[in-house]
């Protein structure tokens, strides 16, 4: 399953969400390390609402090609 992230970047740090996933969030030093993080986030809700026998809320977002 795929799950839109968005990434932000500040003044000393960058920050990812994905906003299908209601409180998965993450900063870090660089995006490289946002990425990981985010992944992990990612995982633990998955496996978190698995384990609660809950379904996996659906992918909403989309990538818009603009010409």
């Amino acid at each position: 399953m795929k799950y839109y992230v968005a990434y932000e970047r500040g003044d000393r740090n960058w920050s990812a969400y994905a906003p299908d996933l209601p409180g998965v969030a993450v900063t870090g030093r660089d995006r490289n390390e946002c990425r990981e993080l985010i992944k992990d986030a990612i995982k633990m809700q998955l496996e978190g609402l698995r384990e609660d026998g809950l379904e996996f809320p659906e992918p909403s977002g989309e990538f818009i090609e603009v010409a």
